[in-house]
């Protein structure tokens, strides 16, 4: 199966945005659930999702075990700081604009 534009699909929106923090730095409270893919690289990628109302609350690479992915929608924060890199270019939609300022990678 192509995961070309699972993380499209996966939250519903043109792009995924994530931050990334280093897992000794974070502790999670309540029940998630866990969903399982493998990604582009042919790496695991466990996702866990808030049991009550289904939004993704972190995911975890397992090619970064070290770091946990937060989705920067889970913060509710209009002003987060703004991406520092941008990935799977060739993927965007084509009235999609990514900053100039920021690490380009196909």
């Amino acid at each position: 199966m192509c995961h070309c534009f699972a993380c499209q699909r996966r939250t519903g929106s043109v792009f995924g945005a994530q931050a990334r923090f280093q897992r000794k730095d974070l502790s999670f409270e309540g029940r998630s659930t866990e969903y399982v893919r493998i990604g582009d690289s042919g790496k695991v990628i466990r996702y866990y999702f808030c049991s009550t109302c289904g939004s993704t609350v972190y995911y975890v690479l397992e090619a970064s075990p070290e770091v946990i992915a937060v989705p920067v929608g889970a913060f509710a924060d209009p002003a987060f700081p703004a991406p520092r890199r941008s990935v799977y270019e060739s993927r965007r939609h084509s009235w999609v604009q990514t900053p100039l300022d920021v690490e380009h990678h196909d």
